[in-house]
């Protein structure tokens, strides 16, 4: 009798502390989901900066003067006649990336920010199916301007390719000319790189302009560098800056923001938090 009341208590003392023990845990595990909880408050300036600033309109407005600018000075006889014999006769090309430099995603990323919940695919596949994208202010009028004198526009874009039909449609349904599965160029199973489909274009066309918001977008020497070497980076292409390469304004993402974590995106909310306190040059 003794033995069978000992285990029995024995017993009811073990379930009674593994739920104590089950329930702290769920109540730490809880505790600590809060504190990682995302705070996307800091990203409300760069989008209001895009949706309600005059200087955002301005600055696109201005991107896409440039690139104006610089596509009739490449039909110029005297600036052709300055390229190699095998140059002149190519076929020209602009290179653009699409988010934020062709379309707006603002209106997801203000979703985002009133849900608080960061960045991820569910979201931002169920936004591109809405094909309701508006243009960058100036930029159907530039595309369609190019498209009208012969120029060749390719979108290279780190949308996911599933994306793509949605993405045609939503281009379309803005205006924007001559886009279709052949130049909208998305990326294939996880392949960020933009640089070798650049090269795809660049092997049959001559590319006059790119132009983007991220400096991913011209060239890969940008890619998943350190900040000082991207503003090293810069500067060596200063001369490039507004005739070959026109960039657009982008506050709200980018991997401007990624460098900052050493492009570990994964890492812990209050780490960034941290990170982005600490990147400020104070006096």
């Amino acid at each position: 009798m003794f033995k069978k009341e000992f285990f029995l208590g024995s017993g009811a003392t073990f379930c009674l502390f593994l739920t104590i023990y089950i329930g702290s845990q769920l109540v730490t595990g809880q505790t600590a989901a809060q504190a990682e909880k995302p705070d996307l408050s800091y990203q409300i300036s760069g989008i209001l900066y895009t949706q309600k600033s005059a200087e955002y309109r301005a600055l696109a407005y201005q991107a896409y003067n440039l690139a104006r600018w610089q596509l009739d000075a490449d039909f110029d006889k005297k600036n052709v006649k300055k390229l190699p014999k095998a140059e002149r006769k190519r076929p020209r090309a602009i290179v653009v990336d699409i988010d934020e430099t062709v379309l707006d995603n603002s209106p997801s990323n203000a979703l985002g920010v009133v849900n608080n919940r960061p960045f991820n695919t569910t979201d931002w596949y169920a936004w591109s199916k809405l094909q309701s994208a508006e243009p960058v202010p100036g930029a159907v009028d530039f595309v369609n301007y190019a498209v009208a004198k012969g120029v060749k526009i390719f979108y290279i874009s780190n949308r996911d390719e599933v994306q793509k039909a949605d993405t045609i449609e939503n281009l379309k349904k803005k205006g924007f000319n001559d886009v279709s599965t052949e130049n909208v160029m998305l990326r294939v199973a996880g392949a960020s790189p933009k640089g070798p489909r650049r090269d795809i274009v660049a092997a049959k066309y001559r590319i006059v302009l790119l132009m983007g918001d991220n400096l991913d977008d011209f060239s890969s020497a940008f890619e998943k560098t350190p900040i000082v070497a991207r503003f090293a980076e810069a500067d060596r292409n200063r001369d490039l800056w507004g005739k070959k390469f026109i960039v657009l304004p982008n506050a709200m993402y980018g991997t401007w923001e990624s460098a900052l974590y050493d492009f570990n995106n994964g890492m812990p909310e209050s780490q960034k938090a941290e990170r982005r306190v600490k990147a400020l040059e104070l006096p």
